[in-house]
């Protein structure tokens, strides 16, 4: 007898980092910004406490470069939500960033005051395409 159902994908455990690298984000838009040694030291530093991910556009272009973390299941449970940070364009933003999720993230880590600089809220539409 065979089982067809489908079966229901648990939240990811760890926090998620969604890195833009669309037509704004890690282009010729921010001229002087190492794009590429930003995304690597997201992935070194979080490597045993997030996923990082980079996609191709979050249309939130006005705010390149995004940064979008995304509650780990422990955080969402507490209450977190996904958090949209934009114009992260130096390295002490992205090691703020790291040193966040590091101590939890969303939900878990109290948002480190300096990233309040950068958050923002994007519109439905595009907040519903990388959240659900």
């Amino acid at each position: 007898m065979s089982c067809r159902h489908k079966v229901a994908t648990q939240a990811e455990p760890r926090c998620t980092v969604t890195v833009c690298r669309g037509c704004c984000c890690g282009r010729d838009k921010i001229p002087g910004v190492d794009h590429a040694a930003q995304l690597a030291a997201l992935k070194t530093e979080l490597a045993s406490n997030a996923r990082v991910r980079a996609v191709n556009c979050l249309d939130a272009c006005e705010q390149a470069d995004v940064v979008v973390v995304q509650p780990s299941t422990a955080g969402r449970a507490a209450g977190g939500r996904p958090v949209w940070l934009g114009l992260v364009n130096d390295p002490d933003a992205t090691a703020d960033i790291a040193a966040w999720v590091r101590a939890g993230g969303p939900g878990l880590a109290e948002t480190p005051e300096i990233l309040d600089l950068y958050a923002f809220g994007p519109s439905r539409r595009v907040r519903r395409a990388i959240e659900d």
